[in-house]
């Protein structure tokens, strides 16, 4: 990889200072499998992020599936990522305070510059073991540059025919969102 940087006009990047419009990133655009950017996040229910009722906020909730959706989005690219969608949340099961969850974010689909990525989460009571599927979500995230402008992000190697089902799901998902994206673009009054 290639960094060019200039100390008068710097901004960070990954960790790197770069000037903002002289910027040269020779990327890896080797393609990549779903495991090798597989995220795993594990987060405790305390009572802060719970509800009245002790159990764990949508909201909150959503929080950690869009973190770990970035974490497994930003390891395929090797790029800032940022959120562009979320398709569909689906609250299964309630979590309480004091259970931890799981939240398993895998690739399922790759374009250009976009990528989808399933997040699904679990409960687990770390006392006894137990453990219980919560929630499911897809996201789309995009690949930003220096600059903020969309870049190309690596293609996606599908192993498994879990894999290549799920791709061929996450086309038709596309299809809908670009639709519904369509039909929504509106003014503010």
């Amino acid at each position: 990889m290639e960094y060019l940087f200039d100390i008068k006009a710097r901004r960070l990047y990954n960790g790197y200072i770069f000037k903002k419009k002289q910027v040269k990133r020779d990327i890896l655009m080797d393609k990549k499998t779903v495991s090798e950017t597989m995220v795993e996040m594990r987060e405790l229910v305390l009572p802060n992020d719970a509800n009245i009722m002790g159990n764990l906020l949508g909201g909150r909730l959503l929080h950690w599936v869009d973190v770990a959706g970035a974490m497994a989005a930003s390891r395929h690219a090797n790029t800032v990522v940022v959120t562009a969608a979320i398709d569909s949340v689906e609250f299964s099961r309630p979590v309480s305070v004091g259970e931890m969850i799981v939240l398993k974010a895998k690739l399922t689909w790759v374009g250009r510059t976009s990528m989808e990525v399933l997040v699904e989460a679990c409960s687990e009571n770390y006392l006894t073991g137990e453990t219980h599927f919560t929630n499911r979500a897809y996201l789309t995230f995009v690949s930003i540059d220096i600059n903020g402008k969309p870049q190309p992000v690596p293609g996606l190697i599908l192993e498994t025919e879990e894999e290549k089902k799920e791709y061929q799901q996450a086309l038709l998902r596309r299809e809908q969102r670009l639709q519904k994206r369509a039909k929504s673009k509106g003014e503010c009054n």
